[in-house]
């Protein structure tokens, strides 16, 4: 909890970070019996799958007049993202230690980035041009890639490096049956989602770079 600003923009529940943090040693023992019964069950309580969606303009545009001109962020309840750095800090030191995702993704990944794929592409072109040889290069952009991935997609990735089916059953709990809340508009917008990671989400990143 103490990893979150104090002060961010929090969910449905009202309920800041800073609160959590200040009130540590009164909820830190109802938290985890919650934790304990969510993993057993497989259940996310409803309101947590409950994401305020607020739409920022991307920058640099003509006009914006299409919904591809703005950028969703999800604020999604800090309950739920403080349950979900510990489930993605299992996935990451005990399913990827073993596995691990493939050396070429450098996305969302510890200790690489945009500058460490740049860096491995020139050098590549480098060995190239010293020994006269010509390099092919694909270049993929994914659009939209936290708003495609598919829910089995994700799992099946899950069951495949051997994922404790208890993670995974909870995983798949808190991507079903989300629902979206947005004021588009002075217009209260509230809508299921049954594809897609939440933007802002932290176990989004990790689940589309896994799949």
């Amino acid at each position: 909890m103490d990893s979150f600003v104090p002060c961010k923009s929090p969910g449905v529940d009202g309920i800041f970070p800073a609160l959590l943090q200040e009130g540590r040693e009164v909820v830190i023992l109802y938290l985890v019996r919650i934790f304990h019964a969510c993993l057993a069950t497989g259940y996310v309580p409803a309101i947590w799958r409950q994401v305020e969606v607020v739409v920022i303009p991307k920058p640099g545009k003509n006009s914006y007049s299409g919904p591809r001109d703005y950028r969703p962020i999800s604020l999604t309840l800090f309950l739920l993202k403080t349950m979900e750095r510990l489930v993605d800090r299992y996935l990451r030191d005990k399913v990827l230690a073993l596995v691990p995702l493939h050396p070429n993704q450098h996305a969302y990944q510890a200790w690489k980035s945009v500058t460490t794929a740049l860096r491995q592409l020139i050098v590549c072109v480098e060995k190239a041009l010293d020994q006269q040889e010509t390099n092919l290069g694909v270049f993929l952009d994914i659009e939209g890639s936290f708003n495609s991935t598919c829910y089995v997609t994700t799992c099946d990735a899950l069951v495949r490096d051997d994922s404790d089916c208890t993670i995974l059953w909870w995983i798949r709990a808190t991507l079903e049956g989300c629902v979206v809340v947005a004021t588009l508009n002075e217009s209260y917008v509230r809508l299921a989602i049954y594809i897609g990671c939440p933007q802002g989400g932290v176990l989004s990143p990790l689940l589309c770079a896994w799949w």
